[in-house]
C-alpha cells in the first residue's frame, strides 16, 4: 500500500523525483568508487536537482500564500518554517543538554592546554619581505556577486536571514556595503559577527550519538560575518599567490586541491622509490583538536612577521580574534555564551586559511632534513627513502621528529597518537605498524 503524501512533500512533481533519483544514483556511484570524475557528476546531478526544488517550492508557497490571503495563522507559519527551519536532532533539545556538549568542548581543549609544558614560545622568525597593509573596500557589485555566491544559512540570532539579504539586496545592499567597508578601513570587526552558534555535528554516521566525544563542534556565524570572511579572504588569498608565501605542500583549502590530488603525489612517490630499488618509510601524523588550539598571540605573529600583515590589515584580525563569544544550540534550546580565547572558527570562511598560516613554518624542519611531506588540514604525511646505512637514515627522522614534536608544542599543539601510523614499504609491499 503507497502511503499517503504529508505536507511537507506536497511540492515535490515528477520531473523533481525523477532528478532526485538521477542524484541519489550518481552519489552511491560515487561513494562506491570515490573518483574525482564521479564527484563532479555527482555535483552536476545535485545542482540541477536543488535548483528544481528550489523552484517547486517557490511555486507551491506562492500558491499557499495567494490561497490563504485572508488567513494570517498559515501565512505566518509558513515565513516561519522558511526563515526559521529546525534542524531535527537525535538528541533531545534542552538547555541542560546544550550546557553540557558546552562543558565538554571547553574541558577538552583545557585538558590539553594543561598537558602542555612550560615552554618559552616559538623561535623569532625574521620580517617577511613583502607586506600587506590594508584591506581594500570593495564595489557594490562585486558584493552582489559574492552574496549571490554563498549557501543561505539561518543562525539563531542572525538578525537578517540569508533569503532575506539576497531577495532584498537591491534596497539593503548599500547600507551592507556601507557597514562592511567601514569594518575593512577602520580595522574593527562588529561584536555582532564575533558570536558563533555551536552546532555539534557527529564525527561518523555509524558512532554512538549519547557520547560526546563522538562529535565535531561546528561554528555557525551571521551571514554578514561570513561576507565580510569572504572578502578578507579573497584579498589575503591574492597577497599570498602574489608572493608565494603558500606552502605548496599544504593541499587543502585550494582551488584544484583535493584528498585524491594528495594521495596520488604521496604514492606516485613511493612507487618512484620503489622502483629504484630504494626501500621506504611514511609515517602518518595527526593532532588533537587542531583548530581549537590555535593560539591567538601565535598566530598574530605568524601573521605579521611570516606572511607580512601590518597596519590597519593587522588591526582587523586582532579585532577578528578578540572578544569572540560561542554558545551551543539544539533545535530551540540554546546553551550561554562563553568567551573564547583559542582557536579558529571550525565552519567559518577564514578558519582554513588562518590554521593553514599558523603550520607555515612547519616545512622548514623537514626540508632541513630533506624529508618529503604533505599536509591536508591538521593531517600531515611525511616520506622518506631508507639507505644502504639504515642507522643513519632511521637516526635522521628520529631528530627530525624530535624538532617537530618541539615546534608543535612551542605552537601549542599536541599529537594524537592514538592517529600515529608507520607503513614501510619494502619494494612494493607494505607493512603497517
Amino acid at each position: 500500500m503507497k502511503r499517503p503524501r504529508t505536507y511537507s512533500q506536497c511540492w515535490l512533481s515528477d520531473s523533481v523525483r525523477a532528478l532526485r533519483r538521477v542524484c541519489r544514483r550518481d552519489e552511491r556511484r560515487w561513494r562506491k568508487d570515490k573518483l574525482q570524475a564521479s564527484y563532479d557528476i555527482l555535483r552536476v546531478s545535485r545542482l540541477k536537482f536543488q535548483t528544481a526544488a528550489k523552484m517547486a517550492k517557490a511555486a507551491f508557497l506562492s500558491k499557499i500564500i495567494s490561497a490563504n490571503g485572508h488567513n494570517p495563522r498559515i501565512l505566518f507559519k509558513i515565513f516561519n518554517s522558511v526563515v526559521n527551519p529546525c534542524p531535527t536532532m537525535p538528541l533531545p533539545c534542552s538547555p541542560v543538554l546544550c550546557e553540557q556538549f558546552l562543558n565538554h568542548f571547553l574541558d577538552k581543549v583545557s585538558s590539553l592546554k594543561s598537558a602542555l609544558p612550560l615552554m618559552t614560545g616559538p623561535a623569532f622568525i625574521p620580517d617577511c619581505l613583502s607586506t600587506f597593509h590594508q584591506f581594500e573596500p570593495v564595489s557594490l557589485p562585486t558584493l552582489k556577486r559574492l552574496v549571490e555566491q554563498l549557501n543561505n544559512t539561518n543562525p539563531v540570532y542572525d538578525v537578517l536571514p540569508s533569503r532575506i539579504v539576497k531577495d532584498c539586496f537591491s534596497v539593503i545592499g548599500p547600507s551592507i556595503l556601507s557597514l562592511l567597508n567601514s569594518s575593512l578601513l577602520s580595522g574593527c570587526v562588529p561584536s555582532a559577527f564575533k558570536h558563533a552558534i555551536i552546532q555539534p555535528v557527529l564525527k561518523k554516521r555509524n558512532l554512538d550519538y549519547n557520547d560526546y566525544a563522538n562529535y565535531r563542534p561546528i561554528s555557525k556565524l551571521p551571514f554578514l560575518a561570513k561576507i565580510l570572511e569572504k572578502i578578507v579572504l579573497l584579498q589575503l588569498q591574492a597577497y599570498l599567490d602574489e608572493n608565494n608565501i603558500n606552502d605548496k605542500f599544504q593541499l587543502a583549502f585550494k582551488p584544484h586541491h583535493s584528498t585524491e590530488t594528495a594521495l596520488l603525489r604521496v604514492l606516485n612517490d613511493l612507487l618512484l622509490m620503489a622502483d629504484n630499488g630504494r626501500s621506504a618509510v611514511l609515517v602518518l601524523l595527526d593532532l588533537s583538536s587542531a583548530f581549537d588550539m590555535v593560539d591567538h598571540n601565535i598566530l598574530l605573529a605568524r601573521l605579521e612577521h611570516t606572511v607580512g600583515i601590518k597596519g590597519v590589515a593587522l588591526d582587523w584580525f586582532k579585532s577578528y580574534l578578540s572578544n569572540r563569544l560561542s554558545s551551543v544550540h539544539l533545535g530551540t534550546c540554546s546553551s550561554s555564551a562563553v568567551p573564547v580565547c583559542c582557536g579558529v572558527p571550525q565552519g567559518s570562511v577564514l578558519g582554513p586559511t588562518l590554521f593553514s598560516l599558523y603550520m607555515l613554518p612547519l616545512s622548514a624542519i623537514f626540508e632541513k632534513y630533506h624529508i618529503a611531506f604533505h599536509c591536508y588540514a591538521d593531517d600531515i604525511q611525511i616520506y622518506f627513502e631508507l639507505n644502504d646505512d639504515l642507522a643513519l637514515s632511521l637516526n635522521c627522522f628520529r631528530e627530525c621528529m624530535c624538532e617537530v614534536k618541539q615546534w608543535l608544542l612551542a605552537n601549542t599543539l599536541i599529537l594524537n597518537v592514538e592517529r600515529f601510523y608507520v607503513l614501510c614499504v619494502f619494494i612494493r609491499c607494505f607493512i603497517i605498524f
